[in-house]
């Protein structure tokens, strides 16, 4: 049996919108290198940059129902995170359901399974990560449930959680620590513009980040040349 919760708790949206500024890696090691999804999840096409709250969407295998259910729990600043209960490469989800997310506001969905009508997307303007590119058509035949707890590309997703998707990836940032993970994402940041200058004005990076004395602890040897055969 199916079910749909039509009222669910998202994160803050101006804390969401502000992962947009963070780039997956960067999220990623501010949580404790937590919430990435498996490395399966690919975009379909490059440059695209979203941070939002999540709709999620249990699904069937081979069975897209439940996406149309879905669009009308959407609403504008979310991303729709859909997972099938057994693994499934079939084209879920294309252009023309694509078209009614877009017009609601939906900044882009996440799917473990397959996607089509790339071209058309890119054109649209509507970012997908997805397990593969299929042609592969579904069915309307079983109930799923829309806005419960999902496991998708091996993490845990809830209803309202932050998802931030780019080239690198996706990652899932829990509701309830989205305010502390962006606050560690700017303070990640600046630490790494530090760096970045540091670098730049020549430095090395074994002395930026002290590495000598433990690479010399662990056994690290210099020679001035090879020992002779």
């Amino acid at each position: 049996m199916g079910i749909v919760v039509r009222q669910i708790r998202r994160t803050d949206k101006s804390v969401a919108d502000a992962f947009a500024s963070f780039g997956v890696a960067t999220v990623h090691e501010a949580q404790g290198r937590s919430g990435l999804m498996a490395a399966r999840i690919t975009p379909i096409y490059p440059g695209a940059h979203v941070s939002g709250t999540a709709v999620t969407v249990s699904v069937p295998p081979a069975d897209n129902w439940m996406l149309h259910v879905a669009v009308e729990q959407c609403q504008e600043g979310d991303v729709l995170v859909v997972a099938p209960t057994s693994p499934s490469d079939a084209g879920y989800f294309g252009e023309l359901l694509a078209t009614a997310l877009h017009t609601r506001g939906v900044r882009g969905l996440v799917i473990d399974a397959g996607c089509r009508d790339v071209a058309e997307l890119r054109q649209l303007g509507f970012p997908v990560w997805s397990r593969c590119v299929s042609a592969t058509g579904t069915v309307k035949e079983t109930l799923g449930s829309v806005n419960v707890p999902v496991v998708c590309a091996d993490q845990w997703v809830r209803p309202g959680d932050v998802v931030v998707a780019d080239d690198d990836g996706v990652v899932v940032v829990p509701r309830g620590r989205a305010a502390n993970v962006l606050e560690a994402c700017g303070a990640r940041e600046e630490r790494e513009a530090q760096t970045r200058k540091r670098y730049q004005a020549g430095e090395l990076s074994l002395d930026v980040h002290g590495m000598r004395e433990e690479l010399a602890h662990k056994g690290l040897t210099y020679v001035d040349q090879a020992p002779d055969d």
